[in-house]
């Protein structure tokens, strides 16, 4: 083996100069590379923004792995000897593997904490699950890197891939609801229905509350009476969930009723009537006029919504009594149920006939 190596340094000591030049310069790139990804990382100032995550994954290189890249540059280019190219080769392909599995890691953790750690709420969502999420994309990042390290060194990974299976669907079985109430936290993660602080209402409008905290497994919701809801993430997830902090504007409605006796110059009169005094209030009139004819006289609503996010507490008692004295400035009150009751005249039974004697 000695004398391959002084007869291969002996036939290619030009080319082998060049490669470990060229090898060196490599190393030294690499390097640069990770220092600007340091530099990207402190850019984010520790904040999980897409600079940080760039950054952190770079500045994971290895040192093994930038010596063993610029060792296959050399080797591939001075035409080293077989077993030499083949060790270089393997120990390169074994180092890259696992480095790629860091790189990835790091970015998938990144992602997470960038859609996470956001800047309203920051470091409050799914925080506790953090810690739980990477453990299980590092366990099943390196495995999958095993196999692949593992096939390349000529390994038969059939029985273990099967057995990494059979294994995998059962502890899913096992641990389903787990898992569901987990993917369901990630779908919170990602799709942001709402975060913590947020007004929610659910299971049609029978609950609601404000999200305290997020959780691996439930969500934690303080109910209007100061309790506390404990529901698991997959069944909050499975509800229609009405988000009452993100509405552009609330909407409320009245009804009354007019008689049926009321003029009909009043009735297409009501509609201006309404919005005036809506509109006095500084709301914005949806509807307001005749929606139909009931028992108790003609049927009209009054919808209306806010400009803003929320009504002012008073909001609807001011637009009430702004109706009532518009509607009472113009002599028009409103229909009072009544109830009438017909009742047949009880008349006497006639007498009966007297048979006729001839």
């Amino acid at each position: 083996m000695a004398d391959q190596v002084a007869g291969w340094f002996e036939a290619h000591a030009l080319q082998i100069v060049v490669a470990l030049g060229a090898g060196v310069a490599f190393y030294l790139l690499f390097n640069l590379l990770r220092g600007w990804g340091v530099r990207l990382c402190q850019r984010g100032q520790g904040f999980a923004n897409w600079y940080a995550i760039l950054g952190r994954a770079i500045g994971r290189t290895g040192q093994l792995f930038m010596a063993l890249a610029a060792a296959r540059l050399v080797v591939g280019y001075a035409n080293a000897p077989e077993w030499l190219t083949q060790t270089t080769t393997m120990l390169f392909t074994v180092v890259a593997v696992f480095q790629g599995a860091i790189w990835l890691r790091e970015i998938v953790f990144g992602v997470i904490e960038h859609r996470t750690l956001d800047s309203e709420h920051r470091g409050q969502a799914l925080i506790s699950a953090l810690s739980i999420i990477r453990l299980l994309v590092s366990i099943a990042l390196f495995a999958v890197a095993i196999v692949v390290v593992l096939g390349n060194l000529g390994v038969n990974v059939a029985g273990l891939v099967a057995g990494l299976g059979v294994g995998g669907i059962a502890v899913g079985l096992a641990a389903q609801d787990v898992f569901a109430d987990l993917f369901a936290a990630l779908a919170i993660l990602f799709d942001r229905p709402f975060r913590v602080g947020d007004a929610i209402s659910y299971d049609k409008g029978a609950s609601s509350g404000t999200v305290e905290a997020i959780g691996l497994k439930s969500t934690r919701i303080r109910g209007s009476g100061g309790e506390e809801r404990i529901i698991a993430n997959k069944k909050l997830l499975d509800f229609e969930i009405l988000n009452t902090t993100r509405r552009l504007h609330n909407r409320f409605k009245f009804e009354f009723f007019l008689g049926f006796g009321s003029d009909p110059a009043t009735v297409r009169r009501v509609p201006g009537l309404l919005r005036a005094a809506v509109e006095s209030e500084g709301h914005t009139l949806v509807h307001g006029g005749v929606n139909g004819f009931a028992a108790n006289g003609l049927s009209y609503d009054v919808e209306f919504e806010s400009t803003g996010i929320d009504f002012p507490a008073d909001a609807r008692d001011r637009v009430a009594a702004a109706i009532l004295a518009c509607l009472r400035d113009h002599d028009i009150s409103f229909a009072y149920p009544t109830q009438v009751t017909l009742t047949a005249e009880k008349t006497k039974p006639s007498p009966p006939a007297v048979p006729h004697e001839d």
